[in-house]
């Protein structure tokens, strides 16, 4: 697999550069774990280097959302005719991807690195002399993003090898995949001890992991196996949060990192290249500087526009009447003169064009609140479910939830959930979740044929009469990486 090129070449050159500041990405270097670790600082340093790959992961064309989102019934594509450039994320939408995508092969690569990363911190930690307090805070984050990468790859992918140490000889490049069990142990082990090691949020440099964030994590990863009374144990220990009052609040960069922030991905308006741009991903096309002028209120003359992740119709008809998440979450412009949604919850004031100051939300407080109504209610213990349930709906402006009995309020958890995390990259993990995710995407499917202009394809054009038949839960391991290993 590419690991012997990708993981192997990065440990090398991606982690053990020189990286003062939190977001940086540390530069290219040649030098050994044995020669670079030698202090506190460097430390702080390498495990900085590990935060920065989630921007990487989370953002541009090939981002965590094409796969968390896109491939759901909550956004799709503008089909532009005149621009049929880089069209990976449109395969994926479609279910017409392979093992040559590039969107499955960015994550699977770059989830990777984040372990190739931690790997290398991690071994040689304990012999060196510094602060045990700053020693067990940055091994508690290595070992957080060490499972949050693992759980990313093993939803996404299923089995995968499991890299636990360095790679230091090309031989080690290549492992057996490791059956999902065991890698959800391990996640489950590296989350645990994640939550030893770690402060919680109030004593922990904001952006960085918390007890918190990695209790969060683990409650995940049961409410994932289905192991409720574990997941309604460590989720209640999720302390010191709350909601804002308003929604929209959530999401605003003045508010970066605020009460109801659990985990999110650091990003920083400016010329220093830690900036985030996903507006103008997510902007329709085509479309004029003058239509994006109209939504941004600055002077547009140069923009990235890929013309994905454009809210569907029924993302649009999911939210009950007097919603206020609605009109946080989806706005609506004009491109080429006519009139699209858009993805309001990353639409910020900014200065300058593809520079935006929004964060990608992880883990939010209201998610934990929906994690726990989902695993008391699977505990038959309905009555507790709905209170947290309705504390969500509450803050949205919504009447306690009408359901009654564990069948439908299950359902009304994963509708819940759809609305108060839209466009977060939780939707397609949902549907897979719920055993709803083939005869969702069926129906989607064939809605999309049958009237391709609500769906905002150009008259005359639709998906291919193949899209939809094949509604697979996992994506394929990357074929650049299969080339090079024996193993799969």
């Amino acid at each position: 697999m590419k690991i012997r090129v990708s993981l192997y070449t990065i440990l090398f050159a991606s982690l053990l550069g020189s990286c003062d500041n939190f977001l940086d990405i540390p530069s290219e270097t040649s030098l050994s774990s044995e020669v670079y670790y030698q202090s506190q600082s460097d430390f702080e340093q390498g495990i900085n280097g590990a935060y920065a790959l989630l921007r990487d992961l989370y953002s541009g064309s090939n981002g965590a959302w094409a796969m968390g989102e896109l491939r759901s019934d909550n956004t799709t594509y503008v089909y532009n005719p005149t621009d049929r450039g880089t069209i990976s994320a449109e395969f994926v939408k479609d279910f017409l991807d392979d093992a040559n995508n590039s969107v499955p092969y960015h994550k699977y690569v770059t989830n990777y690195s984040i372990i190739s990363n931690v790997n290398y911190l991690l071994e040689p930690i304990d012999g060196v002399d510094f602060d045990e307090s700053v020693k067990n805070n940055i091994k508690g984050q290595a070992y957080f993003l060490r499972a949050l990468a693992y759980f990313d790859l093993v939803q996404y992918f299923g089995s995968v090898p499991l890299h636990l140490t360095p790679v230091k000889t090309m031989e080690e490049t290549a492992l057996p995949l490791s059956e999902v069990d065991a890698v959800y142990e391990q996640i489950i082990k590296d989350a645990k001890l994640a939550i030893e090691l770690l402060p919680e949020k109030s004593k922990q440099e904001l952006g960085r992991a918390t007890s918190g964030a990695a209790r969060t994590l683990l409650g995940n990863v049961y409410i994932a196996r289905k192991n409720w009374n574990e997941a309604e144990k460590v989720l209640k220990e999720v302390t010191g949060y709350d909601l804002w009052d308003n929604y929209a609040d959530a999401f605003e960069p003045a508010n970066k990192n605020g009460i109801e922030s659990i985990f999110e991905v650091q990003f920083k308006e400016g010329n220093e290249g830690y900036a985030s741009n996903f507006f103008y991903v997510f902007l329709p096309q085509p479309i004029t500087a003058e239509e994006v002028s109209a939504i941004t209120g600055i002077k547009e003359n140069s923009y990235i526009v890929e013309g994905y992740n454009i809210p569907t119709p029924d993302i649009i008809a999911a939210y009950e009447q007097g919603d206020e998440r609605k009109d946080a979450s989806i706005g609506w412009l004009t491109a080429s003169g006519n009139p699209y949604p858009y993805i309001k919850k990353y639409c910020h004031a900014h200065a300058l064009t593809n520079n935006t100051n929004d964060n990608w939300p992880v883990y939010r407080y209201s998610e934990v609140l929906l994690f726990l109504a989902e695993a008391l209610n699977e505990q038959d213990k309905t009555d507790e479910a709905l209170s947290y349930l309705n504390k969500v709906r509450n803050r949205a402006g919504l009447d306690d939830s009408q359901a009654v009995g564990k069948d439908a309020i299950r359902k009304a958890i994963l509708q819940e959930r759809r609305v108060e995390l839209a466009f977060e990259n939780k939707r397609w993990l949902d549907l897979i979740r719920s055993g709803e995710v083939e005869t969702v995407m069926k129906a989607y499917g064939e809605r999309v044929k049958s009237n391709p202009s609500a769906y905002y394809f150009p008259a005359g054009y639709s998906v291919a009469p193949n899209s939809y038949t094949d509604i697979r839960i996992l994506f394929p391991l990357p074929a650049s990486e299969a080339a090079l290993t024996p193993y799969f």
